[in-house]
């Protein structure tokens, strides 16, 4: 009986632990003030944060190889772009540690899904780690103050939903 006990309790602890190791992952938090940064787009122009307020941010982190990361871009033309594109709204999707020649291919390939949208790139992580480590894809969405209000990690079924619902909830307050 002891035994069953303890190995529970490791289990718990396993837990714990991994749950733990998930929150430490973000470096920014839900109402903390979004880090400042710029990007480069694949298509050269630079989106500042800061030039950002009065509108509602999504930032995705991403990278061509993550399978989770491609399979939520397939989502995003029907669930928030096409719903959110005559808002105060803005996707600013971020690849990170990869080259613009990398992204630019990846990015023509998934035109034949539907995936026709700008990215941004961040080839030495420099955005990424004012944000978060750890696995990817994880999602910011900041309010028109510069505030984030809503935390994604992963691609979980019904996540993208879930990413519409609070750009909704924030556009309409």
């Amino acid at each position: 009986m002891g035994r069953i006990r303890q190995n529970q309790s490791n289990s718990n602890n396993k837990k714990a632990n991994n749950e733990k190791n998930r929150i430490n992952e973000l470096k920014l938090n839900i109402n903390d003030s979004a880090s400042e940064f710029t990007v480069e787009m694949i298509n050269a122009e630079k989106i500042t944060l800061s030039n950002l307020k009065g509108k509602v941010v999504l930032v995705n982190y991403w990278a061509t190889w993550c399978a989770p990361c491609l399979m939520e871009f397939a989502e995003i033309p029907k669930k928030v772009l096409e719903p959110f594109k005559d808002k105060n709204f803005v996707f600013i999707p971020i690849s990170i540690g990869e080259s613009k020649e990398t992204v630019q291919k990846k990015m023509s390939e998934m035109k034949k899904y539907g995936v026709n949208f700008n990215v941004g790139i961040d080839p030495s992580k420099k955005i990424w780690n004012k944000y978060a480590t750890g696995a990817i894809p994880k999602s910011f969405i900041i309010d028109q103050n510069g505030i984030i209000k809503y935390i994604s990690r992963g691609n979980s079924d019904g996540n993208v939903d879930k990413l519409a619902t609070e750009i909704r909830n924030l556009l309409t307050d």
